[in-house]
């Protein structure tokens, strides 16, 4: 056994975690089918959100954990519920009142308002796609269109007729009385109005593999089961697909937790083995409330990587998925130093202490090394300073501060400040809040002036920092950390900010006190 795999059979990593038990789950040895299979499933009514993101980017480390651990080959699709009926129109897309005739009809049976593709869910499902591949993810794409009418729900369609009574008792535990009354498992597509019904059942024909059932005017019909003529309800759904397909690995939000008995026990009765599965918690706004792509509140896809790059925001999904996490603007600067803070510590990791290391669970073996001579946080108090309003601004305090630092050589580096500048003048800019120092804080502000005007150090940041440490201390500052306050929220009108050795280093000595000077002399405040 290699020092990889060995290494990674006993990592507490969760995705290892999670990929020991999918090997347990076969011993070894590969399932009948031949492959593992990973899915991940959506519904495609609006447009793909960070949520997609995170379920695809937590599967796939999963999926990539497995793959070093066992030999069985590993699949991943990904499941467009695109069967199911539209039940209000989105607001927004164009001419969308043009789509109010096609209420509860099939997502791929609704025009596409954008007049680009067969369909709003054709149209929907290449934006998926398109999201995905812009990613690098690695998948399978189906449609349940397509599934349905194709055949390949067939035969567990069929069972599920033979099975009705069994499946509906599951289900019929779960439901209130006034709902468990018109409740069916079966979803008939009107073959007249091509809408979803959702329509109580006459009878059910195990041996015909029919249902027998009233439409909407009372109208008697019977329809097979089977060619894509009737769906399941979206909880039977999930349990039949995990059957059909034989499914040994889910993920899915908190908020579907509660439902895991009845998908797992569905999946039992249509002749299926439950699979895997792993509750990830739910994103928070800045307010601590749920994240909801309908009201828009928390940070979208596009939001973040306007301000920082694609692997932060893939080690923020990283974090302790079971922890409810707040994702507002304020965690994109930490998750970025963090990042890159990961990528430097690998680099002198051995085996185990790399599997442990998120950015292998971002990489895999292909992990970069990190360029950022100058912290994201950093730079966003370089931007601040300099009132910046381009990149390019802030290269010249960075090649001073490390000569051989280049847009070419540096492209992480690069990139990042671009992100600083941008970030710095929609977030910080407008919240910027200087104050007067006190008699105490003026007094040690004096005396750090007076330090630097007579520094003969360079731009060492740890002697730098050493020397700041000295003045606060012998002004009596307790705890420490008042004094370092004091700096940032007089000098850079923040709260918080960076290690101030290593900001001065950056900035420029006589540029800092220059800074001090503004400050002491009320023109900042």
């Amino acid at each position: 056994m290699s020092d990889l795999r060995e290494a990674a059979l006993s990592s507490k990593a969760w995705p290892f975690e999670e990929a020991r038990k999918l090997l347990k789950r076969y011993q070894g040895k590969p399932p009948e089918k031949g492959y593992v299979l990973f899915e991940t499933g959506y519904g495609p009514s609006g447009l793909p959100h960070i949520g997609t993101f995170g379920e695809v980017s937590r599967t796939t480390m999963v999926r990539r954990a497995f793959e070093i651990i066992s030999d069985i080959p590993t699949r991943l699709i990904c499941f467009s519920d695109d069967l199911d009926g539209m039940r209000k129109v989105p607001g927004n897309v164009p001419n969308a009142e043009s789509l109010t005739e096609h209420l509860q009809r099939p997502l791929t049976s609704v025009p596409d308002p954008f007049g680009e593709y067969e369909s709003f869910g054709h149209h929907n499902n290449a934006m998926l796609r398109r999201f995905l591949d812009t990613f690098g993810f690695e998948y399978e794409f189906y449609s349940a269109t397509e599934f349905y009418k194709a055949g390949k729900f067939d035969e567990v369609l069929l069972r599920a007729a033979e099975r009705y009574d069994e499946v509906m008792k599951v289900m019929l535990k779960s439901l209130r009385e006034e709902r468990a009354a018109t409740y069916s498992i079966f979803l008939p597509i009107h073959p007249d109005t091509g809408r979803v019904m959702y329509v109580p059942m006459k009878h059910v024909d195990a041996k015909a593999g029919t249902i027998t059932f009233d439409d909407e005017d009372g109208k008697e019909m019977t329809l097979p089961v089977t060619g894509g003529n009737v769906k399941l309800q979206w909880k039977p759904d999930f349990g039949a697909r995990w059957a059909a397909l034989g499914v040994d690995f889910e993920m899915y939000g908190k908020d579907h937790s509660t439902n895991t008995p009845i998908y797992d026990r569905i999946c039992e009765i249509l002749g299926g083995k439950k699979p895997e599965h792993f509750t990830y918690e739910l994103f928070l706004d800045e307010n601590g409330q749920k994240i909801s792509k309908t009201s828009g509140n928390g940070v979208s896809i596009d939001e973040w990587l306007t301000y920082a790059s694609t692997e932060s925001l893939t080690y923020f999904m990283y974090q302790k998925p079971k922890t409810a996490k707040r994702m507002h603007f304020d965690v994109i600067p930490k998750a970025v130093d963090e990042y890159h803070q990961q990528l430097r510590a690998y680099a002198t990791q051995d085996v185990a202490a790399r599997l442990n290391n998120p950015v292998f669970h971002i990489h895999g073996h292909n992990v970069p090394a990190s360029d950022m001579v100058v912290p994201f946080s950093m730079l966003l108090n370089l931007a601040s300073v300099s009132g910046a309003e381009d990149k390019g601004q802030l290269w010249g305090f960075i090649q001073r501060y490390a000569p051989e630092a280049s847009a070419e050589a540096n492209p992480q580096l690069d990139e990042a400040a671009g992100f600083a500048v941008r970030y710095y003048n929609d977030f910080v800019k407008p919240n910027k809040v200087f104050r007067a120092a006190s008699d105490v804080e003026r007094a040690a502000l004096e005396d750090l002036s007076a330090r630097l005007q007579a520094w003969e150090g360079g731009l060492d940041a740890e002697e730098l920092q050493s020397m700041v440490f000295a003045v606060g201390k012998e002004h009596g500052f307790e705890p420490l950390r008042d004094w370092f306050k004091a700096l940032y929220e007089v000098l850079l009108g923040a709260s918080q900010g960076p290690r101030f050795g290593g900001f001065i280093a950056l900035y420029g000595v006589e540029e800092t006190v220059a800074l001090i000077g503004s400050a002491l002399a009320g023109d900042l405040a």
